[in-house]
């Protein structure tokens, strides 16, 4: 019996990492899932489509009930700043992500998104959200970070490298991690658009999160405010994929994968796990979800090595661990940041907008 309680009590003290590690998993089989539907031919533009409607139908009975109570009155005007958010933000970052995952894969998708705590960190910077102090060690750790995540990105874009001999298991009949199976069989410039069409959703979806501390100011209800964004992505990307794609039986969902992928994407990835994460930040903090990140590439990296037969290469390799390397630089410069704010006692507290942008920057596509 004592036993039992003390692995209860130790599951209990360890719920945060456990939850973590699941909600890792859970962002690899959303690229894995993702690549897997549109390369079974579904378009991307009603792959986005299917996954908002799916995640504003799960959002909607939580955020109607939840605050009902909390959320004030949508104003006109309101609504339209919300339905621009969205197109500027989900609408657009989405599509040119599954865009990307055409000439790109997995791995290079979940490699890209270590980027967009830098990207969002430069944003911030240039509208003067976030400042920069080279006097401060921790202002350092930040410039270099966010270089170094930008370099490592630049070098899984632009350079493969030879590769790891004892991982190439299917000798036969490989694929390279990354992008070296798009261009086996396509130009290298096919390859190069996949790469700037990703790194382009990555800062849509970072100019998202930013938008994010204003929008929250005017309207509080989050869970609301997210299903409601949702919404209008879903009408946004209908409109869109309507325009591009005439077929009618291209909108057909079958029991395959390519339900199968919306399915895990809009239900699993953006409702589970949405309260998965706001549960943790209340454990442990916004920095500690953040530490997590990479492991979802080195999770999605395996798989694709079954799954996809890819083969990893040293420079890919090598540019992952800049950006990972880059991305606990400028977390740990936040972390230490926001230690020397806190530890002042006549330091002014920061306003919501820069709290927001720390708190959403672990948020995933």
């Amino acid at each position: 019996m004592k036993v039992f309680l003390g692995i209860f009590v130790l599951l209990e003290s360890h719920k945060p990492y456990l939850a973590m590690l699941s909600i890792q998993f859970v962002y690899a089989g959303l690229a894995l899932f993702s690549k897997a539907s549109i390369d079974k031919g579904m378009n991307p533009c009603i792959f986005v489509v299917y996954r908002q409607a799916f995640a504003s139908l799960v959002l909607a009975p939580f955020a109607f009930f939840i605050e009902r109570k909390k959320a004030p009155p949508l104003s006109f005007i309101l609504l339209c700043k919300i339905f621009l958010v969205a197109l500027c933000g989900i609408t657009l970052s989405l599509n040119l992500f599954y865009a990307a995952l055409n000439y790109t894969s997995a791995t290079f998708a979940v490699a890209t998104t270590n980027t967009i705590p830098a990207i969002t960190f430069i944003m911030a910077v240039l509208m003067r959200i976030e400042s920069i102090s080279i006097k401060n060690q921790y202002g350092v750790a930040k410039v270099l970070g966010t270089v170094t995540c930008v370099s490592g990105a630049l070098i899984v874009v632009l350079y493969k490298g030879p590769s790891i001999k004892f991982m190439n298991w299917y000798p036969s009949v490989h694929k390279e991690f990354s992008h070296s199976s798009v261009i086996n069989c396509s130009p290298k410039m096919e390859w190069v658009k996949g790469s700037l069409m990703m790194l382009s959703a990555n800062a849509a979806w970072s100019l998202w999160l930013i938008l994010q501390g204003p929008m929250i100011k005017m309207y509080p209800a989050k869970l609301r405010l997210t299903n409601i964004q949702c919404a209008f992505s879903c009408i946004q990307s209908a409109i869109l994929a309507s325009a591009l794609n005439r077929n009618p039986s291209s909108w057909k969902l079958g029991w395959d994968v390519h339900l199968l992928s919306v399915a895990y994407c809009g239900i699993i990835v953006t409702g589970i796990t949405y309260w998965l994460q706001v549960w943790c930040i209340e454990k442990k903090g916004p920095v500690f979800i953040a530490l997590f990140t990479p492991l979802a590439l080195l999770i999605t990296a395996i798989f694709s090595a079954f799954m996809w037969k890819e083969t990893l290469h040293w420079g890919s390799v090598g540019g992952a661990i800049l950006l990972v390397g880059g991305l606990y630089g400028v977390l740990w410069g936040k972390k230490k940041e926001k230690e020397v704010e806190t530890a002042g006692p006549n330091e002014p507290r920061q306003n919501e907008a820069k709290e927001e942008i720390r708190l959403e920057c672990i948020t995933h596509q």
